[in-house]
Formats: structure tokens, sequence, C-alpha cells
């Protein structure tokens, strides 16, 4: 008998298989098909909104995981399909993840996703309607059911950060010679940005499960990552320092390590997304399903508050729209929770 994906996505959520841990428990409670008041639906009925990045215009560039089709989404809502991606092979929790535009260039546009032997990033020409076949920039990343990891950001200075995860090989996150369990920066031609501090493209390293990168008004870098069965965190990113994983998970006073800004529990987050606006942190919480808020000041997170909780199902994208909203998308349709009919959407969020 044949069995679709997100069947078997939601038969292996639900046998609790300690391998997915922390990041896939399953989640049945359907959210309701409308939003709380003041919300606004953009978009329904996508599959699997995994990452957006915004054009100029005020135009959003979103992946689908689960059939490698970028769409191109309006703040008026209308649904355009711009490209697939070609030799993507959905795996687990991997497919079509991160998308990003470098600063002042559309012309190109940068993918994660995994393909049946590894994860890649590749860069896809762009003519304002349609993108080319992708272009392999950095391959060979190890790649497993889960712990793909997939977050793309550029810096004002070009170079591009991308979030590895640990393939579900915990060890290799200590070793800087391999680039799972990473945060790494790279060139637009996917060469090891100079001044590396290990002399090739990682750029911190301790990581289990990163989803999540997004630059503070300082241009101070912070991350989203999945803890293992206790520890959610927030994080601080610094040139060359480790994160911990698999020694520590959640909080350490151990000075070898840096440690966490925030720490959730793994029952409240699973933190997706991140969007960061002046400063305020904005994550996007999968098992928590809630949008979590986190002041920051000055290279420090304070306390956090959350919204929306239970109200919009499970969060996985958070992004700043150039009209100074957010731009939010729901993950009912990745076989980890039940969803509405509606379901999978793009919501504006009104902010300030």
């Amino acid at each position: 008998m044949a069995i679709d994906r997100r069947t078997f996505l939601t038969a292996t959520a639900l046998g609790g298989v300690g391998l997915v841990a922390g990041c896939a428990q399953s989640d049945q409670q359907a959210p309701p098909t409308t939003p709380p008041s003041g919300i606004t639906t953009i978009a329904d009925g996508l599959n699997v909104p995994w990452a957006m990045a915004f054009l100029a215009g005020g135009d959003a560039l979103v992946t689908q995981r689960d059939d490698a089709a970028i769409v191109r989404v309006s703040p008026t809502g209308q649904v355009t399909t711009i490209g697939d991606v070609a030799g993507v092979a959905p795996r687990g929790e991997g497919g079509l993840q991160g998308i990003a535009l470098a600063p002042g260039d559309e012309s190109g546009v940068y993918v994660y996703y995994t393909t049946a032997s590894d994860n890649r990033v590749a860069r896809m020409d762009f003519d304002g309607r349609r993108l080319g076949p992708p272009q392999p920039l950095l391959t060979g990343l190890d790649t497993a059911p889960n712990h793909h990891g997939g977050a793309l950001l550029f810096d004002a200075a070009g170079s591009l950060f991308v979030a590895v995860g640990d393939a579900a090989q915990p060890e290799v996150a200590q070793d800087v010679r391999l680039l799972n369990g990473k945060i790494l920066r790279i060139d637009r031609a996917g060469r090891p940005w100079p001044g590396n501090p290990f002399g090739n493209a990682v750029y911190s390293y301790g990581h289990r499960n990163v989803e999540g990168l997004a630059f503070d008004s300082a241009g101070r870098l912070w991350a989203t990552e999945f803890g293992q069965n206790e520890r959610d965190e927030l994080n601080l990113i610094a040139r060359g320092r480790n994160y911990g994983w698999p020694i520590h998970e959640g909080e350490s006073d151990d000075p070898a390590y840096v440690a966490p800004q925030v720490t959730w529990s793994t029952d409240e987050a699973s933190p997706a997304g991140l969007a960061i606006v002046g400063d305020t942190a904005y994550v996007a919480a999968l098992r928590g399903r809630r949008l979590w808020t986190v002041p920051l000041r000055d290279g420090r997170a304070g306390s956090t508050s959350s919204r929306f909780d239970g109200e919009l199902g499970r969060l996985r994208a958070v992004e700043a729209a150039p009209d100074g909203s957010l731009w939010i998308s729901t993950s009912n349709t990745d076989g980890r929770g039940a969803s509405a009919a509606n379901d999978d959407r793009i919501l504006r969020v009104p902010i300030g």
C-alpha cells in the first residue's frame, strides 16, 4: 500500500521516536481557520512555507519545502509560482528550505535544499519573473531525516551565513574541520569568507540545529537553535566560538562554551524562524505554537513574552516586511500536526 509523505511524517511523529525528540513531536490540535483580530491572512493553501525573502517592491519570495516550488507573494495576496528547484529530494524535515537575496541585488536567489545525497546551497538567476536552474555553490553537507539546519542570511558586506544542522550526528558539531553542526560564512561563489577563524567555511560551531538567523540594529548575529529533549535556545553568535552541543544543551556556566541568551523548554518552543525589528527579536515556535517576543539591548536578551498561543498552530517563518509589519508562516501541513482547511498560511502581523 502506498503512503504519502505527510502521512508518513505524521506517523513517525506520533511514534515518539527518540531520534526526533525536541524538534518533531506531534501536535494534533488543528488551529482555527480564522486568525485573531488584527491579523490578516495574506495567502493560504501553501505547501509547508519554510522561509521568505523580500524584494525591494514589497513582494516576498517563499520556499515551499515539500513540493520544491518558490512562489512570489504580493502584499495583496497574489501568489505566483516563479520556479521549481530541480534536484530537491524531500527527506524527513528536509526539502527546499532557506532563501536569501544579496544586498542590493535581485538578479540571483540563493537557496538551501536537500537532494538524494546531500544538503547544498545554490544560486538561481532571477529576471524578475522566473528563476533559472540551480547553480550549486556549496555541496556535500551531510543529510539525514532531521537536523538539516537550512537558514540563509546575507550581511551588509555581501557574505552569506549558512546554518547547517548536525544531521543527527552530534559528535560532528565539535569538529571544526567538518561543516555540519555549524554556522558557515561564505562568499557568493561558495568560497570561505576571508578571515574565517579556521581556514574553511566554519564561522561558529557546537550547533545542533539552527533554523533562524537575524541581525540586530548593531549588526550582531543571532540564531535560534533546537535542543534535544530539554532546552531550546536563542544565541548571540560570535566568530570562532563554541556553542556547546552535544556537551551542553541549554544553560551552562562552563567558560569554554557560549551560554545561550534565552532558553525555553522544548514544549514551549521548537524555535524556527527569527526576525529582529529595532531592538526586539521575534521567534516562531513550532511545537510551542506561538510567537515569542524577546527584547534586546546592547547584545543582551531581556525577559520573553509570547503571542497567539495556540491560535495559529505551528509557526515556522517570521520576517520583517518592508512596510514595518511581520509576515509569519504556519507549518500545519508538515506532518507534525493537524491542519485547518486553509493551511498553510502566510499572515501579516502589525507591530509597533
